[in-house]
């Protein structure tokens, strides 16, 4: 069985990508959450070779980034790309983009699962990033038909656009009418409410994230047991 290492569910957009694709995919896999504080941190990174999440093992082998896993899991696994070979080579194009893209969504608009924030403005290069969100999801709902972003199926893309769902909604981000939909019904499967459930659950606060999510808002609900 697949071993996942990830950090906590509230924050961790990275660990969230690779766990919702094996969630969703119905990959069985054992779960490891480690909470990074300095010290956990420190032991984190004398296990794992790169000292990142997510991480996974597979028996001998290990594989850290997830865009690698999802790579690492399709050689396996046909349904983690689309069937169809244009879809497939666009859908791993957009995730590619969103891989290593989008600064200033990362930076404005870190992850957070239980918290409600009002910008106090968007920034031309958030809206920049947000108009390019808007165009690939109406490119990939409108060409392929959705309701997910490359055909009627989930695959890595949705994956990878998973905690960017999470952000338009904690920071109420403008979206167009089709693009709001689509992220209303990834929220809405199963295996994103089980990550959302968790995340509000966990009693775990790292300072630097709690003050980077209120750089550029206004805190305005926290849903987050205490």
């Amino acid at each position: 069985m697949y071993k996942l290492y990830i950090a906590n569910k509230n924050y961790s957009s990275w660990s969230l990508r690779a766990w919702l694709l094996m969630r969703e995919l119905s990959f069985p896999f054992e779960e490891e959450i480690f909470p990074f504080t300095e010290n956990s941190w420190e032991e984190y990174k004398k296990r794992c070779p790169g000292g990142l999440v997510p991480w996974l093992k597979d028996g001998d082998k290990e594989v850290w980034d997830s865009f690698a896993i999802a790579e690492y899991l399709a050689e396996s696994h046909a349904r983690v790309w689309p069937e169809d070979t244009s879809a497939r080579a666009w859908a791993r194009s957009v995730a590619a983009e969103m891989h290593s893209g989008f600064p200033a969504l990362r930076m404005q608009c870190p992850m957070s699962c239980g918290v409600r924030i009002a910008l106090t403005e968007i920034s031309a290069p958030l809206q920049k990033d947000i108009s390019r969100i808007n165009e690939l999801w109406l490119e990939g709902l409108n060409r392929f038909g959705g309701p997910f972003l490359a055909g009627e199926k989930f695959t890595a893309l949705d994956a990878f656009f998973a905690p960017v769902v999470f952000r338009i909604r904690t920071y109420d981000l403008p979206m167009e009418d089709k693009c709001s939909e689509y992220a209303e019904h990834l929220l809405s499967i199963g295996s994103m409410r089980e990550w959302e459930e968790a995340a509000l659950k966990e009693t775990w606060r790292e300072p630097e994230h709690e003050s980077d999510m209120i750089k550029y808002g206004v805190l305005v609900e926290d849903l987050r047991i205490t």
